[in-house]
């Protein structure tokens, strides 16, 4: 609930500027003459009053019934903040509910199960958000990102199997990093004083979390180049075929490093050059699309595919680039 008025600035013949603050605001915090305010200026010059300074935050608990979609209302939950997440049952709670918990717990960085029994299961957040700055989270979801891009384009060309395995695995790494980074903008948006801890403004969670999903789709579009490479059965792509493969990923790969540090930095000159690169990708795409046509026909369709998710994060890399550009103009 949000409340709005409008206040006069008032003067003491001493000079001291006061503002009477409303009635039912001061009554709902129990406030009274000689009650302690605290005040905090923040960077873009509103003043936030807080009447419970210094008193810890109440922890948030949702409770849930067994049901069909658990474990989508377990994730909910835990991006909406809530500290505990308890799972309720009127009579016991099956093996199968109770593995669907322990898989939603896996998934998310800093829920455990604190309490079990038959017929409860509660889980805890036990994160301090200030401790995690999404600059932080989003560089390491990038780092992983990037490393899945290099590794699966090595596992096609050398048709390397458990790479490709490998790079599939690594994507719920990422997941985790992602709804992590969720949660503690919602949490930033929803606290003031956390925002300016941690000098990141309700706008730029906006931004933050448009670019952690972009990352997350190019960990998801080199999924999909890892399964077009298990489907060719250890096939190597070696000659004019690879070296194109190579160039095509450089380029890519370029992308998205430079975006992701222009967004970092808001490099807008920067985030220019990634736009600047389309045609360089088309040319190497079509040089994909030639060598490829001399591939046996069974073959073709899945490089052609390969390559098509390839250019798809470049696609991303130039969204992410987007963004830098717009929050700056």
């Amino acid at each position: 609930m949000y409340m709005s008025v409008m206040r006069k600035v008032q003067r003491t013949p001493n000079g001291t500027f006061f503002v009477c603050v409303p009635k039912s605001w001061a009554e709902r915090y129990g406030l009274n003459r000689g009650s302690i305010l605290a005040i905090v200026e923040t960077s873009d010059g509103k003043l936030l009053l807080d009447p419970q300074y210094g008193v810890a935050p109440s922890q948030r608990t949702a409770i849930l019934k067994p049901g069909l979609y658990l474990n989508r209302e377990i994730i909910g939950k835990y991006l909406l903040g809530f500290d505990i997440i308890r799972v309720e049952s009127k009579g016991c709670i099956s093996f199968e509910v109770r593995n669907i918990v322990k898989g939603a717990v896996n998934r998310l960085i800093g829920l455990e199960i604190v309490e079990e029994d038959y017929s409860n299961i509660v889980m805890q957040c036990l994160l301090e958000p200030s401790g995690f700055p999404p600059e932080k989270i989003l560089r390491r979801a990038y780092a992983l990102a990037a490393g899945m891009h290099r590794d699966v384009v090595n596992a096609l060309i050398d048709g390397e199997q458990s790479l490709a395995k490998n790079v599939v695995a690594r994507d719920d790494e990422i997941n985790r990093l992602y709804f992590l980074l969720v949660r503690i903008l919602r949490t930033i948006i929803q606290n003031p004083r956390l925002s300016e801890k941690l000098g990141v403004s309700p706008i730029e969670c906006l931004d933050y979390r448009l670019v952690a999903s972009l990352v997350e789709t190019i960990g998801d579009e080199c999924v999909h180049v890892a399964n077009k490479t298990m489907e060719l059965k250890g096939l190597k792509l070696g000659g004019d075929l690879g070296k194109s493969l190579v160039d095509f990923h450089s380029a890519c790969f370029e992308a998205h490093e430079v975006a992701l540090n222009a967004f970092i930095a808001s490099d807008t000159a920067s985030a220019e050059s990634v736009r600047t690169m389309r045609e360089k990708m088309e040319r190497n795409f079509s040089s994909i699309e030639a060598v490829a046509g001399a591939q046996p026909v069974e073959v073709m369709p899945y490089i052609l595919a390969a390559a098509s998710f390839l250019r798809q994060i470049y696609e991303h890399s130039v969204d992410i680039a987007d963004l830098v550009v717009s929050k700056r103009d």
